[in-house]
């Protein structure tokens, strides 16, 4: 069963013993193409431990610091968050809220808030690191702020 020629007006369409044109696959590997050249530009993928995340389209437009830009401590607790390691302050790992809605919303659990040190601090302070995703090892996004939830900047690899 070979191909067949099938004409209809001005177009012409090479079909398959399935019924399937040339075209039709060729516009739909094109299609397949672009989808996957989106999830890689834009969509999240786990490309392995040691970089477990990649932004989303659900993240675009939020201002970014890349992971070497970040203070060591925060360099430090993203690769803690990253191992599943335990840390200092029993608040860290607990769920956030996004009361101030500047995240992407999501459900109720989604964010984890984990405290960055700031040397010469006997308190929290006010940097952290809010990561969204489950499970918690293998977030999907993870956000840096310094001035306690009054901004966020997407953490990029």
């Amino acid at each position: 069963m070979g191909k067949n020629r099938m004409t209809s007006g001005a177009s012409e369409t090479a079909v398959n013993s399935n019924g399937t044109g040339t075209w039709q696959r060729v516009r739909l590997a094109a299609r397949g193409a672009l989808c996957a050249a989106a999830l890689v530009v834009t969509g999240w993928v786990a490309v392995s431990d040691a970089q477990a995340f990649v932004p989303g389209p659900a993240v675009a437009g939020f201002p970014v610091i890349k992971r070497a830009e970040l203070p060591e401590q925060g360099r430090d607790v993203l690769t803690r968050i990253e191992n599943g390691d335990s840390f200092e302050h029993p608040k860290d790992g607990s769920v956030f809220g996004n009361r101030e809605r500047l995240l992407p919303k999501q459900t109720r659990g989604y964010y984890r808030e984990y405290t960055v040190p700031t040397p010469g601090l006997k308190h929290r302070g006010a940097k952290r690191i809010v990561c969204g995703g489950q499970p918690k090892r293998r977030p999907e996004a993870c956000f840096y702020t310094e001035d306690h939830y009054a901004s966020f900047r997407l953490i990029a690899q």
